[in-house]
């Protein structure tokens, strides 16, 4: 959710802002599968999985530290 954008046409942050307005998406989940699993099944505003991957390396990193 830290890479909300509303302006932004960055693929990180459409997915962000989508799955904010998303009312089911798992947004205290941290585990990977688990919210991969979701997104697979449930989310069709996520064009291609590598977008998640990207958002959940960043989550990550940002985590670190």
């Amino acid at each position: 959710m830290t890479q909300i954008d509303p302006d932004s046409t960055d693929p990180v942050a459409v997915f962000a802002g989508n799955a904010q307005h998303d009312q089911t998406f798992p947004k205290q989940e941290q585990n990977y599968e688990k919210l991969s699993d979701y997104l697979e099944l449930n989310a069709s505003y996520l064009p291609a999985m590598s977008i998640f991957d990207e958002a959940y390396e960043k989550y990550r990193e940002k985590m670190q530290y």
